[in-house]
């Protein structure tokens, strides 16, 4: 389809609704169940524990949103990445450093937020496309026809994305200030999920930048969920494991209202209210699908396993580790002689078995004499948290 019979969009009132006006409490109340059950979760650990299923949750959602574009890297050289060991095949080691950026963004992102910025604004996802672009050298952001993408910057052409052509390029600022005005109040809170849902679509519709608007509005919708995810649980998993359901839903929610039963505005307001309710539910999927994976008595089970496992591969571990982790998940960081005290064993034994669980990773410590905390590595996830990252235990290729 050439861009000439494509409708062209030039002014912002060619993108309304940006919210959905009708059946508001058909999402409102799954809406309000999710941030309910997510707010809960982040009591479910000591906030050391936490902090640490943030940074892995961080680096699962690099790997899933690049996924999303087909471009991903597997989750051992991403771990590799963050110790800056790089591989030597170019295409690889470019990948890496993608995901790389994208942990390094999400992260900067997540501080603005804490600090007051507004995620559902023009500027913030401005922001995203350039924490993001900004740390890649310029042959890194160079696209498959060679053009440099420019960190942050508003796209300076016109473009055809599928079916549709977003809106010309000399029209950006309006229509990014419509997005401001419907978006970046604050919204009452049965209205969050609702809202970044729609956020979420009409700005990739908007599709401002050359390259890296889904990446650029992934960011963004991750900042937008913050205050309730606190970084625990992911949407980007969940977009990348229903991928083509997800790029099916943009899709129809692009299209032109479909007669006078269909809301007011241009755009079809049946098929955007669709497309939240799936957004919704697939949050609720996440949060509901981390809270089992954070249950207590669920986590114990599974630290047992894991321990009994690897002691039958491992002399040097012994099932007495297993009530002591499971003390570091529930209450922090521990001094180690009481975490010894608790394996029961003798001094040097208990000494012996702390030492070993710190170098297999499963226990984490700043310097010798420091606390000891539970930690998260990848060849332990599909015991200690089952699904929720399954490509980390598979080889690298």
């Amino acid at each position: 389809m050439t861009l000439e019979k494509i409708k062209r969009y030039t002014q912002p009132h060619q993108f309304e609704p940006l919210l959905p006006q009708q059946r508001l409490d058909e999402l409102r109340r799954p809406a309000r169940t999710v941030v309910e059950r997510s707010l809960r979760l982040a009591g479910a650990a000591h906030p050391a524990t936490i902090a640490s299923l943030r940074e892995l949750v961080r680096a699962m959602n690099s790997y899933y949103s690049n996924r999303i574009e087909g471009q991903s890297t597997h989750p051992i050289n991403i771990e590799r990445a963050l110790h800056r060991d790089f591989s030597e095949q170019p295409d690889v080691a470019r990948l890496q450093r993608l995901a790389l950026a994208h942990i390094e963004a999400e992260r900067e992102l997540e501080q603005r937020v804490v600090a007051g910025d507004r995620p559902l604004t023009a500027t913030f996802l401005r922001k995203a496309h350039a924490a993001l672009y900004g740390r890649l050298a310029v042959e890194d952001r160079t696209t498959s026809e060679e053009r440099i993408v420019v960190p942050g910057a508003l796209r300076t052409e016109q473009v055809a994305v599928g079916r549709h052509e977003p809106p010309l390029f000399s029209s950006l600022p309006a229509f990014l200030d419509r997005l401001d005005v419907a978006y970046s109040r604050p919204l009452a809170v049965d209205d969050m999920l609702p809202g970044i849902a729609a956020a979420h679509h009409r700005g990739a519709w908007v599709h401002p930048f050359l390259d890296g608007n889904g990446r650029a509005v992934r960011l963004q919708t991750h900042c937008a969920l913050w205050p309730l995810s606190s970084g625990l649980w992911s949407m980007s998993r969940g977009l990348a494991r229903k991928r083509d359901t997800y790029y099916a839903l943009l899709d129809a929610a692009d299209s032109h209202r479909h007669g006078d039963l269909d809301g007011r505005g241009n755009l079809s307001e049946k098929l955007l209210w669709e497309w939240c309710e799936w957004f919704i539910a697939l949050a609720a999927d996440q949060v509901d699908f981390m809270t089992r994976m954070l249950d207590l008595d669920a986590m114990k089970a599974r630290i047992a396993a894991l321990i009994t496992y690897r002691s039958t591969l491992d002399r040097r571990i012994r099932s007495e580790a297993i009530v002591p982790l499971h003390h570091l998940f529930l209450a922090g960081p521990t001094p180690r002689g009481e975490f010894q005290q608790m394996t029961g064993l003798g001094e040097r034994t208990a000494r012996a078995l702390l030492s070993r669980l710190i170098d297999t990773g499963l226990v984490t410590s700043t310097g010798h004499t420091a606390p000891v905390q539970m930690a998260f590595p990848l060849d332990a996830l599909q015991f200690l948290l089952p699904e929720l990252y399954p490509e980390a235990a598979t080889q690298a290729p």
